[in-house]
């Protein structure tokens, strides 16, 4: 499928950005404009099932296969520098060696689905489509009134079967073998998709980590000057 795309800049050296479950191109409302000041044009998709992007038959064409397909039918390969928060970073990872950009960074990345009551679930996702205002200025009492709006918009477009789509993956071993470019790795403070352990192990394998202290898990939203902090040397 090919997807929805929004561009900022028009620099010589292309930036990609790819959005969590539930969010679109619109989360990275900041994160954008802030690269193409560097001199990236920068383009950030909305995944199937998001946004403005086209929506699947049903959960089972919402995979990570699926979306990492979408990305390289949709993206220029030989970027720069791509980006990919939470599931982005996940479908990021799987068409990486496809898109081959010279650089990597995962925010938050979910490669590992935690299974059990505290780990993902699908419903709890899909009751986010009703949250109000409040509530989610209530989860997220550090955002910004535009991300909240955007937020809320964002929920309300997306298509809640994908979040069944991953269901099948909950458990399973979904971290990368290797950097297989020079990658960074941001996370949370604390992280409850990168615990301790699977960040050590995701140095040994080659990755930067680096976390952005006292930011829950979508960083470049709560911490944005942190966020960008964490991306010196990289961008």
């Amino acid at each position: 499928m090919r997807l929805h795309t929004t561009t900022w800049g028009s620099g010589d050296r292309i930036a990609l950005l790819v959005h969590g479950l539930m969010a679109d191109h619109r989360t990275w409302r900041r994160v954008g404009p802030a690269l193409a000041e560097r001199g990236y044009r920068v383009i950030a998709v909305d995944l199937r099932g998001h946004g403005l992007s086209g929506r699947a038959a049903g959960p089972a064409e919402y995979r990570p296969a699926d979306h990492a397909d979408d990305l390289v039918e949709t993206l220029p390969s030989g970027a720069e520098l791509a980006v990919g928060h939470s599931l982005g970073g996940l479908v990021l990872a799987r068409a990486l060696e496809r898109l081959g950009p010279a650089r990597a960074v995962y925010s938050d990345p979910a490669w590992h689905l935690k299974a059990g009551p505290a780990g993902f679930r699908a419903e709890l996702f899909v009751r986010g489509k009703t949250m109000t205002r409040e509530q989610i200025r209530g989860f997220n009492p550090d955002w910004p009134d535009e991300d909240v709006e955007t937020e809320m918009a964002s929920v309300r477009l997306w298509d809640e079967r994908s979040a069944y789509g991953l269901r099948d993956f909950v458990g399973a071993d979904m971290w990368p073998a290797r950097a297989a470019v020079p990658s960074l790795v941001t996370l949370a403070d604390p992280s409850t998709l990168v615990p301790p352990d699977s960040a050590r192990m995701l140095a040994g394998r080659g990755f930067t980590v680096r976390t952005v202290e006292k930011a829950g898990h979508t960083i470049h939203r709560d911490d944005y000057d942190g966020f960008m902090s964490a991306l010196e040397g990289w961008i």
